[in-house]
């Protein structure tokens, strides 16, 4: 199937034949013809599936198909979504998207001063995409008002969930028009979040696509146990690797984030931090940088797990694994999008154990143990580790190179679609 199948209007395709886009993903061709029948929809589906394009286009289209007036816009469409990194995402979608169509949109968050978002207001929108927080703080300061509001949607739900916004989120939603069109995305659906989309849509059309559980199989997964002790000389050994062009590195903590990034300074690695207590523009310099290849390996917290998008990402590293299992899914989601390949390595020290048999547990198979390298655990055998969801476990071994020499491990395909947004 083709965009061109999904009876959207000149003005959308051409903005997607300029980005380079001419075939849809399965969520993309599931949702946007529903969408553009004004139908609610309920949608899960990971990250990395294309989501943000499945609402954005449609939504494009409507709003440019009812436009009424040539008077002073108004908020006509709200998109409310856990993180800044994700809401800036989504804001340059609606930019590329909505090229050729005069749809104005605009994108709140914060942590930065309010006054250039309250300008940009001042002006009028048609789209706003916002952070749950900075947007009741300026609904709430009298700064804007959706009375007019058409289409909402809620992205990343279950995010929103365990950051605590969903409180806020319900205060928004009480201040917004009960007749609307609206789009309800998560990840996973625990009781709290379908409890949510049950008191928010009406007649839904439902949309599930690659489970949550589910890992990509573009993405060589591998396990190394490790003490906690030799973590740092194992991310050095392996980023002797040339191959690795760049590494997103997880770390569990703010504190550890920026333990990693001093080490591999240290050590001559180009390296920086992203997590909450940076400042927004620290964050976004620290992204773009990263996304250009001016750094090679950003070091973050969950933070990062969801809505960044790095184009030809090659490795997601996890030097602490997470305990919550579905955050693995998330984490190495990262690379192997849109049907390139990517690696993912993780360190699993002796008290990380049941978060791997949980992992492994979630995704149906067992992450592959790198049994040889030079930084093998002393006191817990593979065995131990990965005894509760199989005795026979997959080995791979790797060779035993010079700390101060690439390995050469892996190299890696390229491709590009409209999964990466």
């Amino acid at each position: 199937m083709t965009f061109n199948q999904l009876n959207l209007i000149e003005p959308v395709l051409r903005a997607l034949e300029t980005e380079g886009y001419t075939n849809p993903t399965p969520i993309q061709q599931q949702a946007i013809p529903e969408i553009l029948k004004e139908r609610d929809l309920l949608g899960c589906a990971q990250t990395g599936t294309g989501k943000t394009a499945a609402f954005a286009i449609p939504i494009l289209q409507l709003l440019f198909q009812k436009e009424k007036s040539r008077g002073p816009k108004k908020i006509r469409s709200l998109i409310l979504t856990p993180t800044r990194e994700l809401a800036i995402q989504i804001d340059e979608s609606f930019n590329a998207y909505g090229r050729y169509c005069g749809i104005k949109n605009l994108v709140i968050f914060g942590g930065v001063s309010q006054q250039p978002q309250t300008n940009a207001l001042r002006h009028g929108v048609d789209i706003l995409v916002a952070t749950p927080g900075r947007l009741l703080d300026l609904m709430n300061q009298g700064y804007l008002d959706l009375k007019d509001l058409e289409i909402l949607v809620l992205d990343e739900a279950d995010r929103m969930l365990d950051m605590g916004f969903i409180h806020d989120v319900k205060k928004i939603i009480s201040r917004i028009p009960a007749k609307r069109q609206t789009l309800f995305f998560s990840a996973t659906m625990p009781m709290q979040i379908q409890k949510l989309a049950d008191s928010l849509l009406n007649d839904p059309v439902s949309v599930e696509v690659t489970p949550v559980s589910s890992t990509a199989n573009t993405v060589d997964q591998s396990v190394y146990l490790v003490e906690k002790s030799d973590k740092k000389a194992l991310l050095q050994h392996l980023l002797n690797d040339k191959n690795i062009r760049s590494a997103l590195v997880f770390t569990r903590t703010k504190h550890g984030a920026d333990k990693v990034v001093k080490d591999l300074r240290k050590y001559g690695v180009h390296a920086e931090a992203i997590h909450g207590n940076k400042s927004q523009n620290a964050r976004q310099k620290a992204l773009t940088n990263f996304k250009s290849g001016n750094t090679r390996v950003l070091v973050a917290t969950d933070i990062a797990a969801r809505g960044i998008d790095v184009e030809d990402l090659s490795h997601v590293i996890n030097f602490e694994l997470p305990n919550i299992p579905e955050t693995y899914v998330h984490r190495i989601g990262r690379t192997g999008r849109a049907g390139a390949s990517g690696i993912a390595l993780s360190f699993c020290d002796s008290e990380e154990k049941e978060y791997l048999r949980d992992i492994n547990k979630l995704i149906g198979k067992k992450v592959p143990i790198v049994q040889q390298h030079p930084y093998q655990m002393r006191n817990l055998s593979i065995e131990k580790v990965g005894k509760s969801t199989d005795e026979t476990v997959q080995k791979k071994s790797t060779p035993r190179p010079s700390r101060q020499k690439s390995a050469g491990w892996w190299n890696h395909s390229k491709s590009k679609s409209m999964s990466n947004t």
